[in-house]
């Protein structure tokens, strides 16, 4: 069974077919090891320097397309300074844009959602990232693309992202399926995530988001289907996905709306935000 919307996402091939007419983004951003254990983020750009996909450019979303002034990083940032961001990149209302990561494919969905939110209809991932697309044969490039400004005009859409006051709103309702997208160990609060308490907002599910992909690629329509039912997103009225920065929640959402759901919010602080009120319930267990 195939997607409801598999436009939202492209292969390497259909990509290599046809570079020119679109838009490319590399928002690669890494994990790094630090001195005291543990890992950091850091912006993908020397990697981006060191090869990508022939005419992308660079999307920074730790600096360009977050809120500096907010305290949860990886925050909304305000819809005009992304609407300045995507005119910088060449990016009109009718450009159709390619986001991948040489990285997880995670920061690829979460800067879906963000183009999205502004209003950007003709938006897609590319499948398996950077490394899908070194394993079909295609080229890299060192060269710096450059391209005029374009004339983005954003209309945003503030149902795809919810804020605590939402979350709270939906315990206890039995028609919202708040999920938690983080692994199983740590929405049990078996393995302690750091935010100064462990475990997952009060009666939410979890449905990690590396049950929805095989290989670095999204699943086929069939077996995300099956993922999503079993859990009962599919036949809930809404859904708010979270995790710990609102990043990798992004997967669980996109592969909802890969499947043809469309009532699905992220919520933007997700457990580093509601972690660290302590007036705003959490509990441990499956």
């Amino acid at each position: 069974m195939s997607y409801a919307h598999p436009e939202y996402l492209i292969s390497p091939a259909e990509l290599a077919a046809d570079l020119d007419s679109r838009r490319i983004l590399d928002v690669t951003v890494l994990f790094e090891p630090t001195p005291e254990g543990g890992f950091g983020i850091e912006s993908g750009l020397a990697q981006f320097n060191e090869g990508h996909i022939p005419g992308a450019l660079f999307l920074d979303l730790i600096q360009d397309a977050s809120d500096p002034s907010a305290e949860v990083g990886f925050s909304l940032p305000p819809v005009a300074q992304l609407e300045r961001l995507l005119v910088r990149l060449g990016v009109s209302n009718d450009t159709e844009v390619v986001l991948y990561s040489g990285g997880h494919i995670m920061w690829a969905t979460r800067a879906w959602w963000l183009l999205r939110y502004c209003g950007l209809r003709r938006v897609r991932v590319l499948n398996g990232g950077l490394e899908a697309w070194r394993d079909g044969g295609h080229p890299l490039s060192t060269d710096a693309a450059s391209y005029p400004e374009g004339n983005f005009k954003a209309a945003p859409d503030p149902a795809l992202f919810a804020d605590k006051d939402a979350v709270l709103g939906a315990i206890g309702d039995a028609s919202v399926c708040t999920v938690n997208a983080l692994p199983a160990e740590l929405h049990s609060g078996e393995v302690d995530l750091g935010l100064g308490r462990k475990g997952h907002i009060a009666q939410s599910i979890n449905l990690p988001y590396d049950d929805l992909l095989d290989g670095g690629l999204f699943k086929d329509g069939a077996a995300l289907r099956e993922a999503l039912s079993a859990k009962g997103l599919l036949s809930s009225t809404g859904v708010i996905t979270y995790c710990a920065l609102g990043i990798s929640a992004t997967i669980d959402a996109f592969a909802c709306l890969l499947c043809g759901k469309d009532e699905v919010a992220v919520y933007d602080g997700s457990l580093t935000e509601w972690a660290g009120d302590e007036f705003l319930p959490m509990e441990t267990g499956p």
